[in-house]
């Protein structure tokens, strides 16, 4: 990670999911990396989505410990052993909708608010984890009704996010990023085994992609390739 200075503080939410575990040890291995902080529902401190307060208490808990040149929210959740992707519109369901909306757009909302004030002055990247299905202009097949709607709501609460940042802050980027399709407990039922990457691999693009960013592009959507994403 070369575009950040000799030392440079990170912070990944979703430590213990695939890309956020890989990017974690990508990090550690950097000998530029001065320090890299995970946080999960298991940690100390802890981040739970389903509970507002555990993310600004985490960003209180770590303050001193800034400021932080990047932080990542690499959560995310497109179906539990309790619901599965819908295909149809009559599939549609209420508590799946809030609970795929409270993981993909609402949680990391906070993260974004709590966090951003936390971000370097000179050089720092908040990223978040998003999805090219959550591009409105891309969809052509239709179907993942809430998976698609929280990725296009995270997708512009990150744009807004990025134009009140840069006001105050206008060395930050804020950025969306996909991941493409990886080799994880999410994509598993969906031939992820078969067509997925490695998430070492994933997370290495994202990094490179990262390490890219200059801060005129704040408030972007990007691939893992350093393609520009239509919202």
């Amino acid at each position: 990670m070369q575009s950040f200075p000799d030392g440079f503080n990170a912070v990944v939410i979703g430590a213990s999911g695939a890309i956020g575990a890989a990017m974690m040890r990508q990090l550690e291995a950097d000998p530029r990396c001065g320090n890299v902080i995970g946080l999960g529902r298991k940690t100390t401190p802890s981040i739970d989505f389903h509970d507002e307060a555990s993310v600004g208490t985490a960003a209180t808990t770590l303050a001193a410990r800034g400021p932080f040149h990047l932080v990542v929210n690499a959560t995310g959740v497109l179906h539990t052993t309790r619901f599965a992707p819908e295909k149809r519109l009559s599939q549609l369901d209420f508590a799946q909708m809030a609970e795929t909306f409270q993981v993909n757009a609402l949680g990391p909302a906070m993260v974004l608010a709590k966090f951003a004030p936390l971000l370097d002055r000179q050089r720092a990247v908040l990223a978040v984890i998003s999805a090219k299905v959550g591009s409105i202009e891309d969809n052509r097949l239709g179907g993942w009704y809430s998976y698609r709607a929280s990725k296009a709501a995270l997708n512009m609460l990150l744009k807004t996010a990025a134009i009140e940042v840069q006001r105050t802050q206008p060395n930050a980027v804020l950025v969306a990023l996909h991941p493409g399709t990886v080799n994880s407990t999410l994509s598993a039922p969906f031939r992820g085994a078969e067509i997925g990457r490695p998430a070492a691999a994933a997370a290495a693009d994202l990094l490179r992609v990262i390490d890219g960013l200059k801060s005129e592009q704040t408030g972007s959507f990007f691939s893992f390739k350093g393609e520009k994403l239509p919202w």
